[in-house]
C-alpha cells in the first residue's frame, strides 16, 4: 500500500511530465486479429476464424515508451526497425504518442512482429516474424553513438531486451557506463539467462521464469530461487533486483534484505505487455527520486490496471490517479486543491469515465442541511467537487460578522467528509468562472430555486450537462444556529 498517496499524486500530476527517459532495445509490432470460430475447416482439422476486428499495438521496447508517454513522461526510443509495412505502422503509433525516434535506425532487416489470432477471447495461434540476420557492425556503432549521446539529457534509461539482437553486451556496457557516470538510474528487462551483460545497472526486472533461467533453480523451489537472485545482485553490482511474480506481486531483492509488494486484485484479461508497464512505472518513479518501496507499489497498481484490458495496452496517468483517489483513507488536506490542480484532476477523472458533480456555498458552521445536500449530490455522479466562498466573499454576502469559521477550517472540515472528492475556494460573488473552468456534468443547487435561476445553468447546458435542484431541510441554517448561540 502506498504510504503517502498525496506525494505520489503530486509526482503523477506535476513531476512525471518534466521527465525525459530513454528506452533502448528490441522494437516490435503487436498485431491482433479477432473473430468468431463456429466450424472446423474441411481442409484440415483446424478452426476457421471469421474475421471481426484487427488492431496494431507498439510492442517490446516501443511498448515501454508508450507506457511512459501514457504516464506523461517525454520518452525517447532507440533501436532498429525495417523499411517495411510493419515499420510504418509502428512508427505511426509511437510518433502519434509524441515519442522521439531520432535514435531509431531503419535497416534492411525485417521489423519484428507478433500476430495473435484470437477467437472468442481464446488465442488460437501466434505468428512471429523476426529478422534472420543480426545488425551489422556499422549499424551497432551508429546506434551506440546515438544512444550514448542522449544519455546525459535523460532522467533514466531503460534497457528492454527481448533477445532479438539489439542489446549486445558492448551496447549495454556503453550505455550503463554513460548513465552511471551521469548519476542516472538504469533499469534492465532481461530475456537472456546471462545477467552479467547488465552489470552495474540500478536494477534488473526478471519474472520468475527468467530468474530461474538465469540461476538454474526451479520456480518450484521459491526460497532457493530468491536467495540465488540476491547472489546475482551482489555478483553483478545491481542496487537491487525487481522480480515480477505474476499474481503474487513483486519481490525486491537487495544484497542483505528483501521486501514484497502484494499484487492488486483485479480480473485478468490479458497479461501481454504487463512487464513493460512495470518497468516503465519503475523508471518514472526512480527518476523522480521516489523510494524503491513506493515505486514498486505504484508499479503493482499500474500492472493490475493493464492486465484487465485486452491486448498490449499501455497505462495512463489518469488511470493511476483514479485508482489512488478512490481510497476512502485520503486525508482532508489532500482533497483541498487550487483551481489549476483541480482542472487537471477533473481531466483525469473524465478520462476514466467518472461523472463530475459540482455544488457550492459558504458552509459556515456545517449542519444537517449541508450534509443532506452533499449526500444527494453524490447520487447524481461519481465525483463531487465543492466550491466554497472565501472569507472575503462570505463577508461581502453575509455581512461583517461572518464567517464564523475561517476559510481554511471550513475547507478542511468539508474535505474530511466521505461525500466530497475535492474542495476549491473562490473569491468571486458567484462561482460562474469556476463552473466554466471545471465544466461539471451536473450542477447542483440547494434551496428554493428554478433551473433558470441557477448561476451557470446556460453554460452547463451548452456542454451537455444538467442542473439538479435539492430542496433545503426546513429549520436548519447557519443563521439560525448563530441566533441560538447569541440568545
Amino acid at each position: 500500500m502506498l504510504q503517502n498517496a498525496q506525494s505520489t499524486l503530486n509526482l503523477l500530476e506535476e513531476a512525471f511530465p518534466k521527465l525525459k527517459i530513454l528506452v533502448l532495445g528490441d522494437l516490435m509490432l503487436d498485431r491482433y486479429i479477432f473473430g468468431d470460430v463456429n466450424r472446423i475447416s474441411p481442409e484440415a482439422p483446424v478452426p476457421v476464424l471469421r474475421h471481426a476486428q484487427r488492431m496494431e499495438r507498439a510492442g517490446g521496447a516501443a511498448n515501454v515508451t508508450m507506457n511512459l508517454a501514457g504516464l506523461g513522461v517525454k520518452s525517447y526510443l532507440a533501436g532498429f526497425w525495417g523499411k517495411d509495412t510493419e515499420s510504418g505502422l509502428l512508427e505511426g503509433l509511437v510518433k502519434s504518442a509524441g515519442i522521439d525516434t531520432t535514435a531509431v535506425l531503419a535497416t534492411a532487416r525485417a521489423t519484428t512482429s507478433k500476430t495473435r489470432i484470437v477467437g472468442r477471447n481464446q488465442q488460437l495461434i501466434r505468428l512471429d516474424i523476426d529478422p534472420t540476420e543480426p545488425p551489422t557492425d556499422a549499424e551497432m556503432r551508429e546506434l551506440t553513438a546515438r544512444a550514448v549521446a542522449l544519455v546525459p539529457q535523460m532522467n533514466a534509461v531503460v534497457l528492454s531486451d527481448y533477445d532479438k539482437g539489439t542489446l549486445t553486451r558492448e551496447l549495454c556496457e556503453a550505455v550503463i557506463r554513460a548513465a552511471r557516470s551521469a548519476g542516472i538510474p538504469v533499469l534492465a528487462d532481461p530475456k537472456t539467462p546471462d545477467l552479467s551483460k547488465y552489470s552495474g545497472a540500478t536494477t534488473v526486472c526478471p519474472n520468475l521464469g527468467e530468474l530461474a533461467l538465469a540461476t538454474g533453480i526451479s520456480v518450484n523451489d521459491m526460497d532457493a530461487l530468491l536467495q540465488a537472485g540476491q547472489q546475482q545482485v551482489v555478483e553483478h553490482g545491481f542496487e537491487f533486483m525487481t522480480v515480477t511474480m505474476s499474481e503474487k506481486g513483486i519481490r525486491v531483492l537487495r544484497p542483505e534484505s528483501s521486501f514484497h509488494s502484494a499484487a492488486v486484485a483485479r480480473e485478468v484479461s490479458d497479461v501481454s505487455g504487463a512487464g513493460d508497464t512495470v518497468i516503465a512505472t519503475l523508471a518514472a518513479g526512480l527518476a523522480c527520486k521516489l523510494s524503491v518501496e513506493e515505486t514498486v507499489h505504484l508499479a503493482n497498481i499500474a500492472a493490475a490496471i493493464v492486465v484487465g484490458k485486452r491486448g498490449t495496452v499501455p497505462i495512463h496517468a489518469e488511470e493511476l490517479v483514479a485508482q489512488l483517489t478512490q481510497s476512502t483513507s485520503t486525508r482532508a488536506v489532500e482533497k483541498m486543491l487550487d483551481l489549476e490542480r483541480l482542472k487537471l484532476r477533473v481531466a483525469e477523472w473524465r478520462a476514466v469515465g467518472e461523472t463530475v458533480v459540482f455544488t457550492n456555498g459558504c458552509f459556515d458552521i456545517l449542519h444537517v442541511g449541508h450534509i443532506t445536500l452533499l449526500e444527494q449530490c453524490r447520487q447524481f455522479g461519481s465525483k463531487l467537487i465543492v466550491g466554497m466562498n472565501t472569507d472575503a466573499s462570505v463577508c461581502a454576502l453575509k455581512g461583517p460578522t461572518r464567517p464564523i469559521v475561517g476559510e481554511r477550517e471550513r475547507a478542511q472540515i468539508m474535505a474530511a467528509l466521505a461525500a466530497t472528492d475535492a474542495v476549491v475556494l473562490f473569491g468571486e460573488e458567484t462561482p460562474l468562472e469556476l463552473i466554466r473552468a471545471l465544466k461539471p456534468d451536473v450542477l447542483v443547487k440547494g434551496g428554493d430555486y428554478t433551473v433558470e435561476s441557477v448561476v451557470g445553468h446556460e453554460d452547463v447546458a451548452s456542454w451537455g450537462g444538467r442542473v439538479e435542484i435539492v430542496p433545503t431541510v426546513e429549520g436548519y441554517s447557519t443563521t439560525n444556529i448563530v441566533k441560538k448561540m447569541s440568545s
